[in-house]
Parts: C-alpha cells; sequence; structure tokens
C-alpha cells in the first residue's frame, strides 16, 4: 500500500530534512541534471509533485511564470515557503498525490522522489492524471533513487517502468546512473532541442 501522510509527519517532527537534500553533492548533483535535462528554457504552469523543503522549487521558480509545489506534509512545506519568500508565482498547497489532484494543465509536470512510496495501481493514477493535464509539448520530468528501501511499496525503475506503460508517455530523454534515474517524459514524443532551435539539417 501506499504510504499515508502520517509516515511523512513523523519523519518531519523528528528532522526538517528527513533526507538531507540539503548537504552533499549527490542532492546537488542530482538537481543539477535534473535541470539540464529540461527540454525548455522556460515554462509558462508547472507543478512539482513532493516539493519537500523546496530545494529543487528554488531553481525552478525562476524558469516557470507560475509554479505550483505540493507535498503530502504541511511541515516541509513552511519550510519551502519560508525559502522561497520572495520568490514571484510560486504557490504552496498540502495535496496527496495522485488522488488530490489540481486543476489546470501544466506544460512542465515534476515527480521528483515520490513515486516509490505509492503503490502500483497509485503511480498508474499518478500518470493517466499528469499525462491528461499536460498542455500540447508539455513534459513530465520523474527522477527516482534506484537502491532498494525496505519501507517504499516499489523501487525506482519499477516507477519509471509504470510511467512509461502509462498510455501515451513516451521518454524523450533519458539519464541512469547506479544511484537514480532520470526521465523526460511527453504524449506522443517531441522535437529534439537542437532541431526547436533551427540548429539541425
Amino acid at each position: 500500500m501506499s504510504l499515508d501522510q502520517k509516515y511523512f509527519d513523523n519523519l518531519y517532527e523528528e528532522f526538517d530534512d528527513p533526507w538531507r537534500l540539503a548537504s552533499g553533492w549527490y542532492e546537488s548533483r542530482k538537481r543539477a541534471l535534473t535541470m539540464g535535462i529540461l527540454p525548455h528554457e522556460r515554462y509558462t504552469n508547472a507543478l512539482e509533485i513532493g516539493c519537500s523543503i523546496g530545494l529543487l522549487t528554488e531553481l525552478l521558480a525562476p524558469r516557470c511564470d507560475r509554479l505550483l509545489a505540493t507535498d503530502i506534509s504541511a511541515r516541509p512545506l513552511e519550510v519551502a515557503q519560508h525559502r522561497l519568500a520572495s520568490a514571484q508565482g510560486v504557490e504552496f498547497e498540502t495535496r496527496q498525490a495522485p488522488h488530490d489532484w489540481p486543476g489546470g494543465r501544466f506544460d512542465l509536470i515534476v515527480i521528483s522522489e515520490v513515486g516509490y512510496y505509492l503503490d502500483e495501481d497509485s503511480v498508474r493514477l499518478l500518470a493517466e492524471r499528469s499525462a491528461s493535464s499536460l498542455t500540447d509539448g508539455g513534459v513530465i520530468v520523474a527522477c527516482h533513487w534506484r537502491h532498494p528501501v525496505a519501507d517504499y511499496p516499489l523501487g525506482g525503475d519499477r516507477v519509471h517502468d509504470l510511467l512509461a506503460a502509462a498510455s501515451g508517455l513516451i521518454p524523450v530523454a533519458t539519464y541512469v546512473d547506479d544511484d537514480f534515474a532520470l526521465e523526460v517524459l511527453s504524449i506522443g514524443g517531441m522535437p529534439s532541442v537542437a532541431s526547436l532551435e533551427g540548429l539541425t539539417p
């Protein structure tokens, strides 16, 4: 079964940063790779699922006209809101994805390190709701830890298999190493960045 809100509330009661997102080269490198794999320089309306304390949110915000950052637990959102107090166009909401899904259409949906907290049916629903919320040319960016964790219902590779299997989602960019998988998915594929800028024959 999917991990519930209480699981995360208990973690954040003990630590503001239970996964040490703010320390170490591993996390900062992963965020840099996530930002680098985005195919467009700017986005009109973006959604970040599971923003935690807002470290990736902080990097996404300058590249988005509007960014909705959500998390299942209220405590990390308080930290994230403080971190981005001066950021323009950023909103924070407590939501339990995929069941509590926001309205609207998005040209970027970020699903980073959250899919393995869900069971398979919930990941399928997450993929379906994400795909149905994309604008034309919009993309989903998924990033997940690949090592097994006893508490988690799924592994990162299984999450990416389920996301890719959802109707219409096609990987258009992929980075994989021993530790994590990072993918950009779109509906029906998309032209390369170079071709969009007229650099290819």
